[in-house]
């Protein structure tokens, strides 16, 4: 059962509030002194690197263009630095975090602003739709970098998905997201297939504590208001796109026939009926092409062989 902890929302408009707020908010915390404070040490297990570079935080506030009006959604709040820049600009902060022994800290250190609901749990066990309500929000995080996929696709794929989502991940997984031509991969056809990624600047292991043992970077992806491909199904469109993958070193025939339990000649047909050439590896194709397999291969089809 996930427990739920709640800094009170007064509901006021920001309007009301904002002069009030940005006179009463302190300064940044430091995170070592925090730490020490409670006695607290990062858990490796959990991915714990917090941002602790200003101007890092800074920007990535801004990134998520935030108005007076925005609800957000921030995963990992840790001791809160981040989460007090985004209560400043919106009106609204939902943050998660899954480490209980940060929520007694998050809640003397942000007991100042009025507007934050804290939740103890992990994001991939919580509904977005649930958790968010009906309402647009954006999302604005520090992804620990094991979970980073599973998140995105969590989120992208829920029932009311974010509208925009500006998140720190591992500066690889960032390029992979955002990549383009020959060198897609299924985190690349699956964060495209929602929205448009933008890599937006790149983190040294020094902007955190502890440090990283690599490199990280801010990622901005606007989801679309529609996908942008014509997939009927996007469910079998992905079925499709993960057989592709499934082997990413052989040709698409071999990955298509295993992934899918076809005969390999029903999955080359397939693909010369999609204009693609059987011998071609799954990091080689477009949206588009994938869009088009799935609508050649049918699940009927597949069914009959």
């Amino acid at each position: 059962m996930v427990a739920l902890r709640f800094v009170p929302y007064s509901g006021a408009k920001r309007s009301g509030i904002e002069n009030s707020k940005r006179q009463r908010v302190m300064p940044m915390s430091d995170v070592r002194e925090i730490l020490r404070r409670y006695n607290l040490e990062p858990r490796r297990e959990l991915g714990q690197h917090f941002l602790v570079d200003a101007r890092a935080l800074a920007r990535i506030v801004a990134a998520a263009e935030l108005t007076a009006e925005d609800t957000v959604l921030e995963i990992g709040a840790g001791v809160g630095n981040l989460t007090r820049l985004l209560a400043i600009e919106a009106r609204r902060i939902v943050a998660v975090e899954i480490d209980r022994r940060f929520l007694p800290v998050l809640e003397v250190e942000l007991a100042d602003l009025p507007n934050i609901r804290l939740v103890s749990g992990d994001i991939l066990a919580l509904n977005p739709s649930e958790l968010m309500g009906e309402e647009p929000y954006k999302v604005v995080a520090n992804l620990p970098y094991a979970i980073t996929s599973a998140v995105l696709r969590h989120l992208l794929e829920a029932q009311t998905p974010p509208r925009r989502m500006v998140v720190t991940v591992q500066r690889e997984v960032a390029e992979r997201i955002v990549a383009r031509g020959r060198r897609m991969s299924l985190l690349a056809v699956s964060v495209q297939f929602y929205g448009r990624p933008q890599l937006l600047f790149r983190l040294r292991p020094g902007a955190f504590y502890p440090p990283p043992e690599v490199e990280s970077a801010v990622v901005r992806i606007d989801r679309h208001p529609q996908p942008p491909k014509d997939v009927a199904d996007v469910a079998w469109f992905f079925q499709v796109v993960r057989a592709g993958f499934s082997q990413p070193r052989k040709q698409l025939i071999n990955s298509l026939a295993g992934g899918l339990g076809i005969p390999s000649e029903k999955a080359a047909d397939g693909l010369r009926r999609a204009g693609i050439d059987p011998r071609t590896r799954a990091e080689r194709l477009s949206l588009e092409d994938w869009a088009r397999l799935s609508r050649v291969l049918t699940r009927n089809e597949l069914q009959e062989g």
